[in-house]
């Protein structure tokens, strides 16, 4: 973005989008796991449709997981149930699993790092020089447009669909149903966000309010509704909330009746914009769900916003996005770069330094440093597939070891600010 005078869009979507289903699925299937076997090698990816749910993918444990009632629950848990399921139920649904063991090349060269090895043992014990368990770019990002150092497009996107899912499950909007989605355009002016321009907000419902309103009134009910029960809780206590000029498009195709797996198929994978940061910054195109800690499309990432939020919040720069390259069965990245979009108070070639100091960046010690492998277990047995729908970076609703800003004090020292460096999560 050259101008500093624009808009940006950023779209968020429910638990119940197809795609979030998917996700969902995929990471609760890793909980389960490795809450049994921490060292499981898992990368599941699902699919479903109407009537079915299908999971394939590689999985390498010695510990036995009912996947098919993992499934069950975890779409129960979402909203799929009876009448509210439509063409898709958690009761009756088809589930079909294909599940093969992981790769031994792959697994040969995630055991011990490439440099660190002099013939390939393929043993199952992890060392200190865990490799890479693929090549890849990740991108982490962080500004200070919000408390959480996200951008504002996205963090709005991401607490409206969390809030229209909440109105569902307490009953407050009762004719709700799982799949929804959301949209924010914020204005802003010199670089800074000045105001919201557009609100979009598509949710699937009840058919119901068809039945017993004329059709041209459903949006106005809908929109009435949404605006008191999601919209006005969200924006309460925020600087900037909408205007008179902000301009409100509440299901602007109309009715919205057939939605979630029996109105799109959805995959594992597809909303990595929504995952990550919005757009706002630029992404290596590796998805999260599904894949454990070795995977460093995930772990890497989730080190990468750690990366950018500590610069940030340290006071070396109010925007700051982190790129990680890494090659199959090697421990250290392959290169580091970081960009502060001109924002920096010391020049970026030294925050390069600085994290190469202060930050360990082979998977080993990212997955240590997060206790990754360990994180269902702390969380009653799920933590991965709460991260799968609304963001896994910013979230403020429960406790993400990567969203510490515990090297903000130390990193303080470089930007001359005393105060630096207050530790959030």
């Amino acid at each position: 973005m050259t101008s500093k005078n624009f808009l940006f869009t950023s779209e968020s979507v429910t638990e119940g989008h197809p795609d979030k289903v998917c996700d969902q699925i995929s990471d609760a299937i890793l909980d389960a796991f490795l809450v049994k076997d921490p060292k499981a090698r898992v990368a599941a990816e699902t699919t479903v449709t109407t009537g079915m749910a299908l999971v394939t993918g590689e999985i390498t444990s010695d510990c036995y997981v009912d996947i098919p009632k993992v499934i069950r629950h975890t779409v129960e848990h979402i909203g799929y149930i009876g009448k509210a399921g439509g063409g898709f139920d958690a009761h009756t649904c088809a589930v079909l699993t294909s599940i093969d063991e992981q790769s031994s090349d792959i697994a040969c060269g995630v055991n011990k790092a490439l440099e660190a090895r002099s013939e390939c043992a393929c043993d199952t014990g992890e060392s200190e020089e865990l490799g890479a368990g693929d090549q890849g770019i990740m991108f982490g990002f962080a500004c200070d447009e919000t408390p959480e150092l996200m951008p504002l497009p996205i963090s709005l996107a991401h607490r409206l669909a969390l809030k229209l899912s909440q109105v569902r499950k307490n009953n407050d909007l009762s004719y709700l149903r799982p799949d929804g989605k959301t949209q924010v355009t914020v204005e802003y002016v010199d670089g800074v966000p000045a105001r919201i321009d557009t609100i979009i907000i598509s949710t699937q419902h009840d058919p119901i309010i068809e039945n017993e309103t004329e059709n041209n009134k459903i949006q106005k009910i809908i929109a009435e509704d949404l605006k008191k029960y999601v919209i006005d809780p969200v924006f309460k206590d925020d600087r900037i909330k909408p205007d008179d000029s902000t301009k409100y498009l509440i299901n602007p195709s109309g009715k919205f009746v057939i939605g979630g797996p029996q109105g799109d198929a959805g995959l594992t994978g597809r909303k990595i914009i929504v995952d990550t940061y919005g757009g706002y910054s630029r992404h290596g195109g590796g998805a999260f769900s599904g894949k454990d800690p070795t995977k460093v499309d995930r772990s890497a990432a989730y080190a990468a916003r750690y990366v950018a939020k500590n610069i940030v919040a340290a006071g070396l720069a109010k925007k700051c996005e982190v790129q990680l390259a890494y090659a199959i069965g090697v421990a250290h990245p392959v290169s580091v770069l970081v960009d502060t979009f001109a924002t920096g108070v010391i020049n970026d070639d030294e925050i390069s330094e600085i994290i190469s100091k202060n930050f360990d960046l082979r998977p080993s010690a990212i997955i240590k440093q997060f206790d990754m492998r360990n994180l269902p277990t702390r969380n009653n047995g799920s933590f991965y597939r709460l991260l799968a729908a609304y963001g896994h970076f910013g979230r403020t609703d429960i406790e993400v070891p990567w969203e510490m800003t515990d090297k903000a004090q130390e990193l303080g020292k470089f930007s001359g600010k005393v105060n630096a460096g207050k530790i959030t999560c």
